[in-house]
């Protein structure tokens, strides 16, 4: 695989476990007991804070490509192990 590829993958991985973290973690303002600020929705969250969400993704992303990666060079899942329809073809 070259390292574009690999990259490029990586990426994606990383998009789709920004989605995985987001839920974790967070507090409304209920729960953290202050009070809403004129306007605010109830459910949104007290305090956002990006740099623990971009290291949780970072971490998440970069496990969910290692495994990738290792099936991808030891081949422990393949497109045939998959196909149900035509097994043995």
């Amino acid at each position: 695989m070259r390292w574009q590829s690999a990259l490029a993958i990586y990426f994606l991985f990383w998009a789709f476990s920004v989605f995985l973290v987001l839920p974790f973690g967070v507090r409304t303002a209920h729960e953290a007991g202050v009070e809403l600020v004129p306007g605010q929705a109830e459910s949104a969250p007290h305090e956002f804070r990006p740099g623990r969400i971009a290291l949780w993704t970072t971490l998440v992303a970069t496990i969910l490509f290692g495994l990738y990666y290792l099936n991808y060079v030891e081949g422990w899942l393949t497109i045939e192990m998959l196909d149900w329809l035509h097994p043995g073809t």
